[in-house]
């Protein structure tokens, strides 16, 4: 079995966590990066890939080395809230094991607290690009100790505009290094960088599951207007059902200005986003898993590694513009094997990407109506030409 690869230590926290058995990643990826290999793996959020890479490079730090300054194992991530969620699982796996220490150091933190942090041994770095490469220019962090470097969600950073400054952190690394990429695709750009980066890489794809979406109950409500998905919203929040709620918007100006409107109209809502200080944003999902928010509207960048099982529905107030964040977005519901609801509203300009995300998923939204409040226009399917080119004339 897998887990009986790694430290007894590392199966004791293992077995703490009441993990039993491991997932189709980490049944694949484990192995592998334990013989050393250089790895690309597929794998969406929500599959365990986390555990996929930690546990690994856990157990290369089981063994303490010779004092030295600087991680031995550098993770790089996309976002503040995934370098958190990423550093409390390492913490998590390694807690039978006291002596390997994990720094977590992103934008929006204070620079002080990061730099005793950092003045201090440690094994582990979970850093984001930009606030990485700020303490690499102050003299603050040397990566000549790397042994293993560790790209999480390769995709989400490539499209942040992270590729030069991933690709200069690599340069500052040992060329001996173990590289590890996970991503939800491997296509385009994140597989010429992986080109770039791995060296004669092993590649892993875990085709996307969706049968942990069975708990998730989606629907679909065709909306005329921007006025038309507010009474929607208003009629849909009244329902006490909703436990806790996030709203996908588009824009962050948008998730501003609908968490304003809905508390001006008797729903208390926050905002998530990326303009918001770390210390706001911790502050707002730590009341979130408190329960002391009810509403949160979010963007996708900012709701990443957001994971509260009380979340009960989620709404894509705005739909997202590729498939896979759809995904990751109805995935904040129905976690920790509870059922949840995610509803969509879609505007008329809408039906070519509600399809294009039915047939990523494999599943049909339910398209769903509240009376009084029916849309005047409906989803048609429109038929589709089978030729490319014009329709051919016929003569007679």
């Amino acid at each position: 079995m897998t887990f009986n690869l790694l430290h007894e230590k590392l199966q004791k926290a293992i077995q703490d966590l009441g993990h039993t058995t491991p997932t189709p990643i980490q049944e694949k990826a484990i192995p592998k990066v334990l013989e050393g290999c250089d790895l690309q793996a597929s794998a969406q959020t929500g599959t365990g890939k986390t555990a996929a890479f930690i546990l690994p490079a856990l157990n290369k730090l089981a063994d303490p080395a010779p004092a030295g300054r600087g991680p031995r194992v550098l993770i790089l991530v996309p976002t503040r809230e995934l370098a958190m969620q990423v550093a409390n699982e390492a913490a998590k796996y390694s807690k039978h094991l006291p002596h390997i220490k994990t720094v977590c150091v992103y934008g929006g933190m204070p620079y002080p607290l990061q730099n005793k942090q950092l003045s201090k041994p440690y094994d582990i770095l979970v850093a984001t690009p930009g606030r990485l490469i700020d303490h690499l220019e102050r003299g603050r962090i040397q990566l000549n100790r790397i042994q293993m470097l560790i790209l999480d969600e390769a995709d989400r950073m490539l499209d942040m505009g992270f590729v030069e400054p991933v690709e200069h952190i690599a340069s500052l690394t040992p060329k001996n290094r173990q590289t590890l990429m996970f991503s939800a695709t491997l296509k385009g750009n994140v597989l010429n960088l992986s080109r770039r980066l791995l060296n004669q890489p092993l590649e892993i794809c875990i085709e996307p599951s969706y049968d942990a979406q069975v708990n998730i109950e989606q629907q679909l409500h065709t909306v005329d207007n921007i006025d038309h998905k507010y009474r929607l919203l208003d009629h849909l929040l009244a329902d006490r059902g909703m436990s806790q709620v996030i709203i996908f918007t588009a824009t962050k100006h948008q998730a501003d200005q609908l968490a304003d409107k809905l508390s001006v109209e008797g729903h208390p809502a926050e905002a998530l986003h990326g303009d918001m200080n770390q210390r706001q944003r911790t502050r707002t999902i730590a009341s979130l898993r408190k329960g002391a928010i009810r509403i949160l509207v979010a963007t996708d960048v900012a709701a990443r590694g957001i994971d509260v099982p009380a979340i009960s529905h989620v709404i894509n107030f705005d739909l997202p513009m590729s498939a896979e964040d759809y995904v990751h977005r109805i995935g904040r519901t129905g976690r920790a094997g509870a059922s949840g609801v995610a509803l969509s509203f879609a505007a008329h300009r809408d039906l070519r990407l509600v399809q294009q995300i039915e047939r990523f998923t494999g599943k049909k939204m339910t398209p769903t109506v509240i009376p009084g409040m029916e849309p005047k226009f409906k989803h048609q399917a429109k038929p589709q030409r089978k030729s490319w080119g014009p329709p051919r004339r016929r003569f007679r």
